[in-house]
């Protein structure tokens, strides 16, 4: 799947550049080969087995490099309210985070497809109700979010349960480093409250279960099965059930990242919202966890 957005994103990059009297921009170049690296990396890992600490050490460094190179508005992520430097800083913690989320809730069957085509749809939906969205660093970003959404919608036919296909760790991490520019990008065009709501389930069941699992002192870099979602598969005997579940949520996340477009006003009120109905499908997946054998 990721190799497909790669391949989508060069041609609308590179068709983009030659309509416009062959004017070539830099960022999506060095985007893509940034997430070559990184699928080159979760590569090796899979071969040899890397560190934990020289794989964060090589993603921190491709994120410090996208985020001075590759954004739209940079130093705008965090609409203004912070120095440039503390928000480009901000940015790239928030990035590489986001990087590592996806590849730890690529937990089951369809999951990530579905939150990737999610993300992707909601950007071209605020852009259809008039978002202002066409100013990506290298052309208009609904054109890219719609191919990263056509990607993920192809590869489910593909990775639905029961799965015939798997992104792994070469897949996840380097679609992780290319949504997170996708929200970036939203975040640096204004739309903050569509930028967080976006990912927002993602964001939620993977911050919680980190923090959880650091309180308890446990391993980290060490896989498991404490995700929510991972809970109530096991609890469901199935992955599709839940995924639907997730699909539902991001279907009311999308109507809220509208609204939130249509009335900036209500931006912090339906973020407020989104959150609460993200933490109650938390809860409803991770209810009794003790009581679903691991």
């Amino acid at each position: 799947m990721t190799a497909v957005v790669v391949v989508h994103w060069a041609l609308i990059w590179l068709f983009d550049a030659t309509t416009d009297g062959f004017v070539f921009t830099t960022a999506m170049p060095v985007l893509l080969l940034l997430t070559f690296v990184l699928a080159g990396l979760s590569w090796q890992d899979d071969r040899r087995g890397l560190s934990a600490g020289l794989r964060l050490a090589v993603q921190a460094l491709c994120v410090g490099v996208a985020t001075l190179t590759t954004q739209s508005a940079p130093g705008q992520t965090f609409q203004g309210l912070l120095p440039v430097a503390l928000d480009l800083a901000g940015t790239a913690f928030l990035w590489l985070w986001f990087i590592n989320l996806t590849n730890f809730m690529d937990g089951i069957d369809g999951i990530t497809g579905t939150e990737s085509a999610s993300i992707g749809l909601g950007v071209v939906v605020l852009a259809l109700a008039g978002a202002p969205l066409m100013m990506a660093a290298s052309g208009e970003l609904p054109v890219y979010a719609a191919a990263l959404a056509a990607s993920a919608l192809g590869f489910l036919c593909w990775n639905w349960q029961p799965a015939r296909i798997f992104l792994g760790d070469v897949g996840s991490i380097p679609l992780g480093f290319l949504l997170g520019w996708l929200v970036i990008e939203a975040a640096g065009a204004g739309l903050w409250a569509a930028a967080v709501l976006l990912p927002l389930y993602y964001l939620v069941d993977a911050t919680i279960t980190l923090l959880r699992r650091i309180l308890r002192r446990e391993r980290i870099t060490e896989a498991h099965r404490s995700h929510a979602f991972q809970v109530a598969s096991r609890r469901l005997g199935a992955h599709a059930p839940v995924v639907l579940w997730i699909i539902g949520l991001n279907v009311l996340l999308i109507g809220l990242a509208l609204l939130s477009v249509a009335r900036p006003a209500l931006s912090w009120l339906a973020v407020a919202v989104g959150l609460l109905l993200t933490l109650m499908l938390f809860l409803f997946f991770n209810r009794d966890p003790a009581a679903v054998t691991p």
